[in-house]
């Protein structure tokens, strides 16, 4: 953590430059914990209730959805049940991963309209985009194609009070010409309307700079997924403050970046699913917020 004299000081600094900076510099900073539900996808589907009960116990405030379907609902549940079991538990679900690829691919508005339903109704503020399909990204002209859809999205979702926002991994930094198909996007998307969870695994993975990104693209991440990189394997995740990737120093730039939400990803498990998710949760709690 940052000396007390440091903080201080940037404290400081940040007070003075909200005079002159956009928002995003008196932003406050994420102070919660969230949890990316697919982290316990092969235990969700079996027992929503008891899952969600312990995601609580596990010191979590926030969760992010993953896998809505109109018929399949939130694993069984309705919108209005899955909204009352997060509230027994303490819980909220500011953002949910839900897949725009048909819309983005054909303009039908059916899956996105329901979406925006069901997301509205458990109370988030942003639907994530969380993957593309091979055919959406392409060359420049595709991810151009691709950001004016999310545009397109942002402005339907508008009206129901919610967000839009896109999820990383790494491909989107293959390069396109002469740029990538993720600085196509954050350039081709309205900043107002438009917003990027950053997976900062990914980012990392990928050979690029968090910080970077946060400074020229300021105020345009307001979400990150926190997963750590092994360091024996950078092929797998491992406990967030066991792996290699500095994330309190990632933290200091939290209002650079916008962010309000921070959310823990775990996609392979080396121990007990519920310890691994408790341990990151605990470290980032006493280390970083």
């Amino acid at each position: 953590m940052n000396s007390r004299r440091t903080f201080l000081k940037q404290a400081g600094l940040v007070a003075a430059g909200a005079l002159i900076l956009p928002s995003y510099a008196c932003a406050a900073p994420a102070k919660v914990v969230g949890l990316q539900l697919y982290s316990l996808r092969e235990q969700l589907p079996a027992d929503v209730r008891g899952v969600i009960g312990k995601v609580a116990q596990a010191g979590y405030k926030e969760v992010e959805t993953y896998g809505y379907s109109v018929k399949d609902k939130f694993w069984g549940l309705t919108p209005k049940e899955f909204k009352a079991l997060l509230d027994e538990n303490g819980l909220s679900a500011p953002s949910g991963h839900y897949g725009l690829d048909n819309f983005i691919a054909t303009g039908n508005q059916e899956d996105l309209k329901a979406d925006i339903e069901a997301a509205s109704a458990i109370g988030s503020e942003y639907i994530v985009v969380p993957y593309l399909g091979d055919a959406l990204r392409g060359g420049e002209d595709q991810w151009k194609k691709t950001a004016q859809k999310l545009n397109e999205a942002a402005a339907i979702a508008k009206s129901n009070g919610i967000k839009i926002a896109y999820h990383n991994h790494d491909f989107e930094f293959a390069p396109v010409g002469n740029t990538t198909g993720y600085e196509i996007l954050l350039k081709e998307t309205d900043p107002e309307a438009v917003k990027f969870e950053m997976d900062i695994y990914w980012v990392v993975r990928s050979g690029n700079d968090p910080v970077k990104l946060f400074t020229d693209h300021k105020g345009r991440f307001p979400m990150w997924h926190v997963k750590d990189m092994d360091k024996a394997d950078h092929t797998i995740n491992t406990e967030v403050g066991s792996g290699t990737i500095d994330f309190k120093k990632l933290y200091s730039h939290a209002n650079l970046a916008g962010l309000k939400h921070l959310i823990v990803e775990q996609e392979n498990f080396s121990m007990d699913p519920y310890a691994s998710i408790k341990q990151s949760a605990d470290y980032i709690k006493k280390e970083i917020l």
